[in-house]
């Protein structure tokens, strides 16, 4: 077996059991455990400093059923003049797997922003996969966002 098989079947392993789920029930629009979007890190800094940063709980906004943090009151008053500028894709679910079908979490140190939208995957080696083939994923995500989520 090559190393990419086995990294592969690797990674399958707990996405398929455990960390993806079909979308059986209706999915919350954005991923927001706890109530927050992103775990706190601010949406917009992925646009200005190119890394995850934490928000704050003095810069927050309710958007679509969340609550989404900002490290400064700029970011927050960018957020608020266009929050789709900035909001995730595909609620801030991991896209790899959204482009399967399916919902999962994501973390903010997984991400990329590619063509001016911001994607996150649930870490970086599934990350890694959605990135052997980002157009093809973005093409089946984009087809099936958001009927996995119950939509």
């Amino acid at each position: 077996m090559s190393r990419r098989a086995i990294l592969a079947a690797a990674i399958a392993i707990p996405v398929a059991g455990t960390i993806l789920r079909p979308a059986l029930a209706q999915e919350p629009v954005v991923y927001a455990p706890g109530g927050v979007a992103l775990g706190g890190y601010d949406v917009v800094a992925y646009f200005t400093e190119g890394h995850a940063v934490m928000g704050s709980e003095t810069h927050e906004i309710m958007w679509h059923g969340a609550v989404w943090r900002f490290a400064t009151p700029e970011a927050l008053m960018e957020f608020e003049m266009n929050p789709a500028a900035y909001a995730p894709q595909y609620g801030g679910y991991c896209a790899y797997a959204v482009s399967r079908g399916t919902v999962a979490s994501s973390s903010p140190e997984a991400f990329v922003v590619r063509d001016g939208k911001l994607y996150l995957n649930h870490n970086r080696e599934v990350m890694a996969l959605w990135e052997t083939d980002v157009a093809g994923n973005i093409a089946r995500a984009d087809s099936r966002w958001p009927s996995v989520i119950g939509r």
